[in-house]
């Protein structure tokens, strides 16, 4: 996509998204699908080559399965099919094994009840380019390179945005019903609103490089990999491959405050983690520093923030883009259904309710994962022969085995994560699931992911689901149910599908006979008979039109009244 130039003095749209990345594709993305006319400016005109994210977890997978995507990011990545998603750890490259965690992330390929989708490992600028391939063709959505954000004002009716392209100095007026910053950590958007982040800022500066080496092919005689740690007391350091040629990825940290290595020190460096001088040429260069910070708020009225732009956190355990992608999927339905009519201003509230918590929980996930590094699995005779290396070397891989999978199998997390408490959820009187890490228990409860299944005939569940709500029938006979879901969302202009699978698993899955899922493929609300007008209320608190109703009193026997 090359900079537009000739761009009109003013535009009109209804989102105004600014920040090209995941982030704000994903937004542009579910809104282009809704119909809604989106504009999406980027400042650089170059796209990142850096890695940056390497995986696209389970619940991003879904999404892009949702969107039409899934084959074609898992065709974008430069590693096969068949390539392992393991985890080696070892004392260096070519050095000694310490342990090997298998699966990670939940990408080897194989179908899974859990999910619809197995994760994959793709750089990010591999995903960002399918993203805006695919965002390019959506109508009524532009996406606009090498315009920065200068300013932003809003009214009662919209914002007006104030931008320059940033080698011309074209300036453009743009006039929006609202504005998404997506724009990263160093968010030009969250500073014109004067929203701050809070928390633990820069733990330790890191540098990651790309490079091109061709004697690292012989890395691969000791085990494939996604990513190599390599434990040493020269540099201690992770790196993987980034495709089945000759370019890796390196990274390491470097304490507070010094000085980035020259070149010469910089392959210094990777001798010492690679067990070898493999002679590489250094493609790219670049500095981050993990931070743990929250925006103190995610909404200014007609402006919300996302991604990076509200949330920060160690980049350990694979969340940062995946977590960024659900965010555009949150606002991006909810954005959609307040512009068409009929969902209400509570949606738009119920982001930050919904999202924070999320945010929150991952932030202490990521940061309990970067508490133990390559350089905290030392030991004392790592690298050493007989009886003492021997020793060394299975007590840190013990300590690895026991530490470290919380990292790389986070599927509790992932999928685990739910909005139970929400103003647009439903109560039925049972409490949320326990929070988990690596294990994941499906749950109906009111705000929890819709468990899924493959079917019979070999869909998945979620392929049931329509782009509005859907009223999910679990038993026999409960399409009569449903009817009353189906006559209110006729009268409140609500999208609804109608899914009946007759899949005798989903009525003990679900615990009842009915469910509403919302378009993002959450549970809103699950129970048995609804009155007409127990229906409108309950649809109406789903959009965001009302207060929360009363839950029917019929909830606590979901169970025996199928039967």
């Amino acid at each position: 996509m090359t900079a537009a130039t000739d761009t009109p003095a003013e535009l009109r749209t209804e989102v105004l998204v600014v920040g090209g990345g995941p982030v704000g594709l994903a937004l542009v993305t579910e809104l282009g699908l809704r119909g809604i006319r989106t504009l999406l400016v980027e400042r650089n005109t170059q796209h990142a080559r850096q890695p940056r994210a390497k995986t696209t977890n389970v619940r991003s997978m879904e999404h892009m399965r949702r969107w039409g995507l899934a084959d074609r990011i898992r065709a974008a990545s430069p590693l096969p099919p068949d390539y392992p998603t393991d985890i080696i750890f070892a004392t260096r490259l070519f050095g000694r094994p310490l342990a090997t965690i298998h699966n990670a992330f939940y990408g080897a390929p194989g179908r899974n009840d859990l999910y619809s989708e197995h994760a994959q490992w793709i750089p990010q600028y591999k995903v960002e380019g399918v993203l805006r391939d695919h965002a390019a063709t959506l109508p009524g959505t532009a996406l606009r390179f090498g315009l920065a954000l200068e300013t932003l004002d809003q009214d009662e009716d919209g914002v007006t945005a104030s931008l320059v392209h940033a080698e011309t100095g074209e300036r453009l007026r743009v006039r929006a019903d609202y504005a998404v910053g997506a724009d990263g950590s160093r968010s030009t958007l969250r500073g014109l609103l004067g929203i701050r982040m809070q928390g633990q800022h820069a733990y330790a500066q890191n540098i990651n490089l790309v490079i091109r080496a061709p004697q690292l092919r012989e890395a691969f005689a000791g085990g494939r990999s996604i990513m190599y740690w390599l434990v040493n007391p020269d540099c201690a350091a992770i790196a993987g491959p980034m495709d089945l040629g000759d370019t890796w990825y390196f990274g390491f940290p470097l304490p507070n405050g010094a000085p980035t290595p020259d070149e010469a020190g910089l392959r210094a460096r990777m001798a010492a983690a690679f067990g070898r001088d493999v002679a590489p040429e250094i493609l790219t260069i670049d500095t981050w520093a993990a931070h743990s910070l929250l925006a103190d708020r995610y909404r200014a009225g007609r402006v919300f923030l996302a991604g990076d732009a509200c949330h920060l956190h160690p980049p350990f355990g694979g969340y940062g883009m995946n977590l960024g992608i659900s965010d555009g999927v949150d606002l991006g339905w909810k954005l959609a259904a307040r512009l068409r009519g009929w969902g209400g201003e509570g949606l738009l509230d119920s982001y930050e309710a919904e999202r924070r918590p999320v945010h929150r929980r991952v932030i202490d996930e990521a940061v309990a994962n970067y508490a133990m590094l390559a350089t905290d699995l030392l030991r004392d005779g790592l690298e050493s022969d007989g009886p003492e290396g021997d020793r060394a070397r299975a007590a840190a891989g013990a300590l690895i085995l026991e530490h470290k999978p919380r990292e790389f199998r986070t599927l509790g997390v992932v999928l685990g994560s739910h909005y139970s408490g929400s103003p647009i959820t439903i109560p039925d009187g049972t409490a949320p699931p326990e929070a988990q890490v690596s294990d994941y228990a499906p749950s109906a409860h009111p705000g929890c992911l819709a468990p899924h299944l493959w079917l019979d005939d070999g869909s998945s569940l979620y392929d049931r689901f329509g782009p509005g709500f859907t009223a999910l029938v679990t038993a026999p006979g409960g399409d009569a149910a449903a009817a009353p879901l189906a006559r209110a969302a006729a009268r409140l202009g609500i999208p609804l599908a109608l899914a009946g699978p007759g899949d005798p698993r989903l009525a003990p899955l679900y615990e009842a006979p009915l469910a509403l899922i919302r378009p993002d493929g959450h549970v809103a609300w699950r129970g048995a008979l609804v009155t007409d007008a127990e229906a409108e209320a309950i649809l109406r608190t789903a959009a965001g039109l009302s207060p929360r109703p009363t839950p029917p009193e019929s909830r606590p026997a979901m169970l025996e009244e199928r039967t």
